[in-house]
């Protein structure tokens, strides 16, 4: 086996913040879920990832039960579910072994966000010697608030402005940033071939 797939954040937490309604991508899990369909058609590594953060009473705190594969997919009995800390799927799991381990060279990346766990996955992949593939339409984000907005802003207050950047910006900023540099960019229909 030399391919995987990496499923990255594609969690209920996502859906627990009132960010969701600006999702540029809500029916993300859909996308993912043709990958998996074909990553385990082809025998190929399926590996999900979960972001948490203990303690802090967020949706990304497990104790709130919110830190779980999102509803309409499921991870089969022998893939790995991981859970990490930081950004990237790597730093705080054993994800580099289990691929070393598995004899996987080639990955493809997909989830949530774009522009953070997704894209960060990509480029430490890439510096650790694996060819990527991003599932660009297999990923979801949301706008992103200017560096001087109020932490406190309102989902209105976010729309509303116009610094903020919105999510199709940051899906192409992102397709720029690790085109031909750190992952070829796909879309899940080039990836499966339908």
């Amino acid at each position: 086996m030399t391919n995987a797939l990496v499923v990255i954040d594609v969690q209920e937490s996502f859906r627990a913040r009132p960010l969701w309604a600006t999702t540029d991508n809500p029916d993300v899990a859909k996308k993912v879920g043709q990958l998996v369909d074909a990553a385990r058609a082809a025998g190929d590594r399926v590996i999900w990832v979960l972001h948490a953060e203990p303690g802090t009473g967020n949706t990304f705190d497990p104790a709130g039960g919110h830190v779980r594969v999102m509803d309409e997919l499921s991870p089969a009995a022998d893939e790995p579910l991981l859970t990490k800390t930081v950004h990237n799927a790597f730093t705080t799991t054993n994800l580099q072994h289990l691929l070393t381990v598995a004899g996987v060279r080639s990955i493809t990346v997909c989830g949530l966000r774009t522009e953070q766990c997704v894209e960060t996955t990509a480029r430490v992949a890439s510096d650790l010697g694996y060819q990527v593939t991003f599932a660009i339409d297999a990923t979801a984000t949301h706008p992103i608030a200017h560096p001087g907005a109020p932490a406190d802003q309102t989902v209105e207050e976010l729309l509303a402005d116009p610094r903020t950047l919105s999510a199709a910006d940051i899906a192409a900023r992102t397709v720029y940033a690790l085109s031909g540099r750190f992952a070829t960019v796909k879309t899940v229909a080039e990836i499966i071939g339908s």
